[in-house]
């Protein structure tokens, strides 16, 4: 349990047991199916936690120069790669860094395969295409829908192949359910299975949610073991992001005022939703605070206010069960996978520390951020 008064606001606070059993589950998973699974940096990039991560996962995707390095760096491996468009003067140290790239057009792979054919690196080539079926109803979030800039449409590819691909990749899901990964891979398979004879891996992508309670755990396998009975010869990857770390920290505030105007009481922590948990006004979701609900007649009721000047940077009513008062401590539940990736110094306000709960009750604090480290994000 984290000693919440030992800790300066505002601050990001990783619990490092939590972590170990979301890894624990992964690993099983990982076992029984005899799939492979790699940590998305898009959703958990807290490098000072990728030596317990890599002691359960098999490896991880990066989707930009940087992650591919980040991984070669901190992860020791080299990355799934993937990312919707390579910048040219990148794609030499991509393919430095990456045991795979996939390419998500046909005109990208013809541009870069001449490259990868030359490049002293030996690099397994994919393809992204779109299983046209996704369960995601936020079309922000939604890789599927009608139009989409993500994966390559069956239509649009030949009897064979292209020469040098060797695996296929899709991702149809957000947080979702082992039933939904069985409804996309039914309109994958009818949509694609001609071409897994052609190739030695399938890359099933993220949003599988597997650490959420209430998530079949047993049925995923069950999943994964059939399609690897149907195809044998197929290596299968999954890349979860918010499953790696979801539940297993939070973001630790204090307000600092409260603000009244004609009934609308707001309270003022030092934190930002615009700039610290940019996730919730974009997807958008409302996140729970510990020891706060939606609003209950006589109960105190505030808004929570962020420290950014954007008008927009608040939060609708909670209600508590005591009266809030200047200096109280506001706990941002489940705080780690995508918030922290995400945040921005916008306005310049105050970064919150980077720290993590270890199994043995002691707090270390891995990252504090000063004005340089705004300032050298500009010029």
């Amino acid at each position: 349990m984290i000693d919440i008064q030992t800790i300066k606001t505002p601050a990001y606070v990783l619990e490092e047991s939590l972590l170990i059993r979301n890894l624990e589950l992964m690993k099983r998973v990982q076992t029984e199916a005899d799939v492979q699974i790699i940590l998305a940096f898009k959703g958990f990039a807290m490098w000072s936690a990728f030596p317990l991560v890599k002691q359960y996962l098999a490896g991880a995707t990066a989707s930009s120069e940087n992650e591919a390095r980040l991984c070669w760096e901190e992860m020791g491996c080299l990355a799934h790669t993937y990312s919707p468009v390579y910048a040219p003067d990148e794609f030499k140290n991509i393919l430095k860094y990456s045991s795979h790239i996939t390419f998500n057009s046909l005109s990208q792979y013809a541009l870069y395969a001449p490259k990868v054919a030359k490049s002293a690196f030996k690099v397994s080539c994919g393809l992204r295409v779109n299983p046209e079926y996704s369960d995601v109803a936020t079309d922000l979030y939604n890789p599927c829908a009608p139009g989409s800039r993500l994966g390559i449409l069956h239509e649009q590819l030949g009897e064979d192949l292209p020469k040098g691909i060797e695996g296929l990749h899709f991702h149809a899901l957000c947080e979702s359910s082992s039933y939904e990964l069985e409804k996309v891979l039914i309109n994958f398979e009818n949509l694609f299975g001609r071409y897994l004879y052609q190739v030695k891996w399938v890359n099933f992508g993220g949003g599988h949610l597997m650490t959420r309670k209430d998530y079949d755990v047993s049925h995923l396998i069950t999943v994964l073991k059939a399609f690897k009975k149907r195809h044998p010869h197929l290596q299968v990857i999954l890349e979860p992001g918010s499953a790696v770390a979801w539940q297993t920290g939070i973001l630790i505030s204090t307000v600092l005022d409260i603000v009244e105007n004609r009934g609308v009481k707001t309270l003022m922590p030092d934190v930002s939703f615009t700039a610290h948990m940019p996730d919730t006004l974009e997807m958008p979701y409302r996140p729970k605070i510990t020891g706060a609900t939606d609003p209950i007649e006589g109960k105190p009721t505030y808004r929570i206010g962020g420290t950014s000047c954007l008008s927009g940077d608040f939060m609708m009513e909670y209600s508590f069960e005591n009266e809030v008062k200047v200096g109280d401590i506001l706990i941002f539940e489940d705080m780690i996978h995508y918030t922290m990736v995400k945040t921005t110094m916008f306005n310049g306000v105050a970064h919150p520390d980077i720290g993590i709960w270890k199994r043995d009750n002691t707090y270390e604090l891995v990252r504090r951020f000063h004005y340089k480290d705004y300032k050298n994000r500009l010029s």
